[in-house]
């Protein structure tokens, strides 16, 4: 049985930052994973170390870092899991929960500070501190706002693509 990875805040929390949803390396698909041997050349190459092999295949864990779509874990794996080109954003897009300090009137702009596509901003309440808006166009599913929140509120939500005609 493989336990999943916990966080040392989710130790102390009593709370695994763990999404239940697999993400997948950028531009990795269930369909192209399935040409993953699990040799972890991925692993090696990714210079922020958030992916790891789990159950054979290759896994994004960003309670470690953030994905900065620098397509090292594409140029080092020898089969064919990536597409060609530049990898994009991902599938999903952050999620703030309920427990976000903001919204449980502590002060705190962690996420914000942390999002390099300037998708979270924070607008102002009356009696209280400003609280936390998600720009899901922006956010690209980087996971640099997980890792720095200090509530683990932040989980990743897939986006659901509408079908341009049906």
């Amino acid at each position: 049985m493989v336990l999943p990875a916990r966080t040392r805040r989710g130790f102390l929390t009593g709370r695994s930052s763990e999404d239940p949803a697999t993400i997948f390396p950028p531009g990795a698909t269930e369909a192209s994973i399935k040409n993953c041997s699990g040799c972890g050349a991925c692993v090696d190459a990714c210079p922020t170390g958030i992916i790891s092999i789990r159950s054979g295949i290759p896994v994004v864990d960003f309670g470690h870092g953030e994905c900065t779509f620098c397509s090292k874990c594409a140029e080092g794996c020898p089969e064919s899991v990536f597409p060609a080109g530049p990898a994009g954003g991902f599938a999903h897009f952050a999620a703030i929960g309920d427990g976000c300090l903001a919204n449980n009137y502590v002060e705190c702009q962690a996420c914000r500070d942390g999002c390099p596509a300037g998708a979270i901003r924070f607008r102002p309440r009356v009696g209280g501190p400003f609280v936390p808006e998600l720009d899901v166009q922006a956010c690209t599913g980087c996971g640099a706002c997980i890792a720095v929140c200090p509530a683990d509120s932040i989980t990743m939500k897939p986006r659901h693509r509408k079908a341009a005609h049906v």
